[in-house]
């Protein structure tokens, strides 16, 4: 008996971008792969750069990320000495994630393989058609969004 194979189209909204999101980290995984980073690692290494020396919470605030899967995907950046982690001395629950001078060593190396995979987006997508996809997902993970979402706009 011969299977067929549906192309219809889903027009749920959450596997559009899911589906969207799992092909561009695939092409940007593969562009990276020289320096050994993945797409998500690069992203929480950028963040940290950007924050200084973020509280674990704050940092998964930061990249809307669950603390549980923060903590999971720094895991293999602390064992290769990318990462610091250490109590705050504030508040010894909180824990404090630092960028290592291996960990900016590991970013600059990575920035050449990045902006490769990015010019490879914009020449597939094109660039002002990239700008407003970058505006669009800016909005969806404002709290502009969120409210309206949830019928509070």
């Amino acid at each position: 008996m011969a299977t067929h194979h549906i192309s219809q189209k889903s027009l749920c909204n959450c596997t559009a971008l899911r589906k969207a999101t799992r092909r561009v980290s695939q092409l940007y995984d593969s562009a990276l792969e020289p320096c050994g980073l993945r797409s998500t690692q690069r992203t929480i290494l950028i963040q940290i750069a950007r924050s200084g020396t973020p509280p674990l919470g704050e940092l998964a605030e930061a990249l809307v990320m669950d603390r549980g899967a923060l903590t999971h995907n720094l895991k293999p950046l602390q064992r290769d000495g990318f990462v610091k982690i250490s109590v705050d001395p504030q508040d010894r629950r909180n824990r404090l994630v630092a960028l290592t001078a291996q960990g900016r060593a590991k970013l600059a190396e990575s920035e050449v393989l990045w902006a490769r995979a990015q010019r490879g987006f914009e020449a597939g997508f094109g660039a002002a058609k990239s700008a407003s996809l970058r505006k669009a997902l800016e909005f969806l993970v404002s709290d502009d969004f969120v409210n309206a979402f949830n019928g509070q706009g």
